[in-house]
């Protein structure tokens, strides 16, 4: 074992720069009314002695842990298996480090993680809270509103009557209306993937969908029936499979599929994992792609995208600017800024001002479709 090493003291910073101990605190913690020359020797003094404040007698002064928890509603075996999350994560990380806040990692595996994720944020230890992945019927928001912590939840809050209507309602609707979020465009993208499949050609197109309790996967299914009751007059129920975003749940909808219209000849499928799923069936299956069936994803998640076979083309949302966009707008709101109208203009997106943020999508096209 290491001996524990004195650390410099705010009495010795002090010493050093020749200035009382309360003049050193208002400098390290940020405060006003202290002469630029006598800050300068505390900053100085501070350098020379390697003085590093402590967090908990700081956040006395300042009521700022310089924290921000991010909770995802989802079991670790899917956060550390969906390279979506690690893309939020880490657009979220860099902004976060760029303004010199901790990232503090919660996830939700069943009712008891949600008591003990309420604890924690109403036990005082970070400034606020990034929350996405979240479910129809998912207790968190009302635990969320309860703790009063300042929240930006990632995805479009819809959440009707249930849990999380109290914070979550549309934007613009009901007593959820102020409620800060970022989403992309999921139904504009679904519009634009189905709009290219028929396009080519394609007459019996079908879709895959992601976990329908979440509003991404409801968002992207009314795009595709939007495309289809224009171009057909009306969707054909058989040729819709509820899935979960994950590759097994793409294999299990895609026989399903097959099973049930086997002359499909295209499939636009909810996220990139659905998709992967899908490719493998359509394989095993000795349909060619995209020769006999075309697919496209949605997310345009690369490491998965550009190694399919044959490489997908798909929808790209900006997943980790989402993740950065969802951090600064905390980070502002926390810093008391309110001006997210020139946040949005600068990310060209388009929202309810004071409640959402929607990203542009864009069409990517590969060998798949």
């Amino acid at each position: 074992m290491t001996e524990a090493v004195s650390r410099p003291t705010l009495e010795a910073v002090a010493a050093r720069a020749g200035v009382s101990r309360a003049t050193v605190s208002r400098v390290v913690n940020g405060g006003d009314g202290v002469r630029e020359p006598l800050a300068e020797r505390v900053r100085r003094a501070v350098e020379e002695l390697g003085y590093v404040p402590n967090q908990a007698a700081r956040s006395l002064v300042t009521r700022r842990h310089d924290a921000v928890a991010v909770v995802i509603a989802e079991p670790e075996s899917r956060v550390f298996a969906d390279p979506f999350f690690a893309l939020q994560l880490r657009g979220i990380s860099k902004e976060l480090t760029a303004h010199d806040n901790q990232l503090v990692l919660l996830l939700t595996e069943g009712r008891a993680d949600h008591a003990r994720v309420a604890r924690y944020l109403a036990g005082g230890h970070v400034d606020g809270a990034l929350v996405f992945s979240l479910h129809l019927d998912d207790p968190l928001p009302g635990l969320i509103r309860d703790a009063g912590v300042p929240t930006v939840f990632g995805g479009r809050p819809d959440w009707g009557d249930g849990p999380g209507a109290a914070v979550c309602g549309r934007a613009g609707e009901g007593p959820g209306r102020g409620v800060v979020y970022v989403d992309c465009d999921n139904r504009g993208g679904a519009h634009t993937a189905v709009r290219h499949l028929v396009g080519l050609g394609r007459r019996r197109v079908a879709h895959i969908t992601g976990a329908l309790d979440q509003t991404s996967a409801v968002d992207r299914l009314d795009g595709y029936r939007d495309v289809m009751a224009d171009v057909w007059g009306e969707d054909d129920p058989r040729l819709v499979v509820e899935s979960d975003f994950t590759p097994a749940g793409g294999e299990r909808a895609m026989r399903e599929l097959l099973g049930r219209c086997p002359d499909v000849d295209a499939v636009f499928a909810a996220n990139d994992l659905t998709a992967l799923g899908a490719l493998r069936v359509l394989r095993e299956s000795g349909r060619r792609v995209p020769e006999d069936v075309a697919v496209v994803g949605f997310d345009d998640m690369v490491p998965v995208a550009e190694q399919t076979d044959p490489p997908l083309t798909t929808v790209r949302q900006d997943i980790e600017e989402m993740g950065r966009l969802m951090a600064r707008l905390l980070l502002r709101g926390l810093s008391g800024g309110r001006d997210r109208e020139r946040e949005r203009t600068a990310a060209g997106s388009q929202g309810t001002p004071g409640s959402g943020v929607i990203l542009p999508t864009t069409l990517i096209r590969r060998a798949s479709a």
